[in-house]
């Protein structure tokens, strides 16, 4: 004889797997309530596994509220519920409540556990739950430990991930990739590049992790040379892979490497099913000045978002082909996509470079007026652009005034450049004067202004000008750049020392 509460029990199942769970769940919930299923620890186990499977952790919640004895299976899917969806900090306070109603944890309550500790980066927590690791005895399971070492990493405690690492007798790949990324994030670059080399067995996470902490850190040519060394030992490169090395390649100038990534990415099918990819090689083309291929390669792109427009816009931009990246951007407004900021800090470069003004300004305005968009100071300073090259300048300069937020040295510095281009010597003045006020170390900006006064026959100024300087201790070395980003940090550090 069939027993009525089994068959409930296997339909509330094969109902929370099917096809339409979704659209089910108050459904399946009246079915518990109907057929006095609802104290089944087993049954709303299931029940809360799909809840955040659809992201509905606080209808799984609601739910566990009214369980009068929920037993360790339920607590652990309450646990990983939490250290999945929102607000993960609830994970730990059903582990409170657990541990109050005298439930012991299992194998699988710690590391969920940990997991939400890492998304909130609560490295206080996560040494709590970790104490309560080796209270309980479970510091020697596999998933445990690599919560209790993403933890540390996460929270950029790599003292505390390096002392559990070195505890451990086996170290799997797992381990050793998390330590190499803890180490890169940080900052430590060659300890971690140490590491890898020291990795007895790699997989392709392993390369991609050191290849992208090279290429971040503006090691380009060492995480070319990895790169290379992964392909000799026939590891087969990702789609990380290939969005990590391409902005290498772009700054080294290597075209060849380029070339050779887009048609391994275009044999594996990466360029028509991964758009990071594709946006990669469009970013990599345009800054190669190989606009071409850059638009091919856009064409032939399966899926776009917002980051394939604003990369091949900006390209046209900073390629001084403002008009084509006018008429893309015109092209994008067609379709689905919505700009974003980006979109408009490209499309007005593109406006400056072309002599676009009226456009420029009509953008402009639609920012905040059609799109909702607020201007940022990268707007602002691409209007001042557009404005100052066409000869605009008292409109520039009262733009900036109107600005809503402090102008930056960026700023002053495109009002002065176009000031100097059309002999606008009074505004010029007062643009390098604020220049010194944001940027007092840059002994550029003091050069800047002594030469105005020296245009104008204004010697006295420009004893004055020199005075300044040795008052705030800047030196000019002769014939260096002032624009270096080596030298500006540098006479920003003296600037900071002498004044203190």
């Amino acid at each position: 004889m069939i027993n009525p509460c089994r068959e409930a029990e296997r339909r509330v199942l094969r109902l929370l797997h099917g096809p339409k769970t979704r659209t089910q769940l108050r459904q399946i919930h009246a079915h518990l309530l109907r057929h006095g299923l609802d104290q089944l620890n087993q049954l709303i186990s299931h029940f809360v596994s799909v809840c955040y499977s659809l992201n509905k952790m606080h209808y799984a919640n609601l739910i566990f509220q009214h369980t009068h004895s929920p037993n360790i299976l339920l607590f652990n899917a309450m646990i990983k519920g939490f250290s999945l969806c929102h607000p993960f900090e609830k994970s730990l306070h059903i582990f409170s409540d657990m541990k109050r109603r005298g439930v012991w944890p299992d194998e699988y309550t710690f590391a969920p556990l940990l997991k939400s500790c890492s998304n909130i980066c609560h490295s206080s927590l996560g040494r709590c739950v970790h104490g309560e690791v080796l209270r309980t005895g479970f510091e020697w399971f596999g998933s445990i430990r690599v919560g209790i070492i993403e933890l540390y990493v996460t929270c950029g405690r790599m003292r505390d991930a390096q002392h559990v690492f070195d505890e451990m007798s086996q170290r799997d790949v797992i381990f050793w990739n998390l330590m190499i990324r803890g180490f890169c994030k940080s900052g430590n670059v060659d300890t971690g590049l140490c590491l890898f080399r020291q990795m007895g067995e790699r997989n392709v996470v392993s390369w991609n992790s050191i290849i992208s902490c090279l290429a971040q850190c503006g090691r380009d040519s060492e995480a070319l040379g990895v790169f290379n060394e992964m392909r000799e030992q026939s590891f087969e490169p990702d789609e990380a892979t290939v969005v990590s090395v391409l902005p290498a390649c772009a700054r080294l100038g290597d075209v060849d490497v380029g070339k050779w990534i887009h048609s391994y990415a275009d044999s594996k099918g990466l360029l028509q099913e991964v758009v990071s990819v594709g946006n990669s090689l469009v970013s990599f083309y345009c800054k190669c000045g190989d606009l071409d291929a850059a638009s091919s390669v856009f064409d032939r792109m399966a899926q776009k978002n917002v980051v394939s427009w604003n990369s091949l816009i900006s390209g046209y931009a900073f390629n001084g082909r403002g008009e084509i990246g006018i008429n893309l951007f015109e092209e994008m407004m067609n379709t689905d996509e919505k700009p974003n900021d980006a979109t408009f800090v490209g499309a007005l470069t593109c406006c400056a470079h072309a002599g676009l003004v009226e456009k420029g300004r009509d953008l402009f305005a639609s920012m905040t007026e059609t799109h909702r968009i607020e201007p940022k100071l990268e707007h602002y300073g691409c209007m001042v652009d557009v404005l100052g090259r066409s000869g605009c300048l008292k409109e520039a300069h009262d733009l900036i005034k109107s600005m809503p937020m402090k102008p930056n040295a960026a700023l002053w510095g495109a009002l002065l450049g176009a000031c100097s281009t059309h002999g606008e010597v009074k505004l010029a003045e007062l643009a390098a004067k604020e220049l010194i006020d944001v940027e007092p170390w840059n002994s550029g900006n003091y050069v800047l202004l002594s030469n105005i006064y020296a245009e104008e026959g204004r010697w006295d100024e420009v004893e004055k000008v020199r005075d300044l300087m040795k008052e705030n201790c800047i030196t000019k070395a002769p014939g260096q750049s002032a624009i270096g980003k080596g030298v500006y940090d540098e006479e920003k550090q003296s600037y900071r020392l002498k004044q203190a």
